[in-house]
């Protein structure tokens, strides 16, 4: 495991849960509104801490915390996730994934085997404007669409998200991704925040009544769906 960052205690990463968040280093996607470009980028590596950190927290910590978020980063790129998720489903926490859905079958390796309690999956935009969107020429969608029918399918609680900027979207996008995920638990509108620690430059955010009509047109497809962020 790579992991870059570990947040102590967090009461908004886990939806009901008191947890703390584990920052894993790399992704395979360079979004440009990634708030978190340090852990894309090869400068992940000096903020490398050993996972030790996270185990000594954990430990410290049982009885105060329900459990721990894994986030990015992409956790799935990280080749031993699932005995580093063992680990801390056996010192009894529940474990968040926070993932972008490029790796089904790692997911669904996870899924089968309860290591994970509750997924996040990224949702960046439309099928026609994905590649745009997350930083890569004809991306091919075909990973993502497996994901987003692994987790349609599953017993495991999740949720589908989708990071809202001007430059990207749109109504019209959201209703595409609305229809294509339509059937789902729940799905989130998540205003962006300019964090200082972007991969690209000149994005904005949007209005707050922006993202309640969108919310109110992906809701036509989606039972639950909610904003964070405004």
């Amino acid at each position: 495991m790579i992991i870059s960052g570990l947040a102590n205690l967090t009461l908004l990463d886990y939806p009901g849960k008191t947890a703390c968040t584990v920052f894993t280093g790399g992704c395979n996607l360079r979004c440009p509104f990634c708030h978190n470009a340090t852990l894309v980028t090869e400068d992940f590596r000096s903020l490398e801490i050993g996972e030790e950190s996270v185990f000594s927290l954990l430990e410290k910590r049982k009885g105060i915390l329900d459990g721990v978020c894994i986030t990015g980063g992409e956790p799935l790129i990280q080749k031993d996730i699932d005995k580093f998720i063992s680990k801390i489903k056996d010192m009894g926490f529940s474990v968040k994934l926070d993932t972008n859905g490029s790796f089904p079958s790692v997911l669904k390796d996870l899924l089968s085997k309860k290591l994970v309690d509750y997924v996040a999956m990224d949702i960046k935009n439309s099928k026609a404007r994905y590649g745009e969107t997350v930083g890569i020429d004809n991306f091919d969608t075909k990973e993502i669409e497996r994901s987003v029918d692994i987790l349609k399918s599953t017993d495991t609680d999740y949720e589908f998200r989708t990071t809202v900027c001007r430059e990207f979207h749109s109504v019209e996008e959201i209703e595409e991704i609305a229809r294509w995920i339509s059937g789902c638990n729940k799905y989130f509108l998540q205003a962006f925040k300019d964090s200082g620690n972007l991969i690209g430059q000149g994005l904005h955010s949007l209005e707050k009544n922006e993202i309640s009509e969108m919310a109110a047109v992906a809701g036509q497809y989606v039972s639950a769906v909610g904003i964070r962020g405004i």
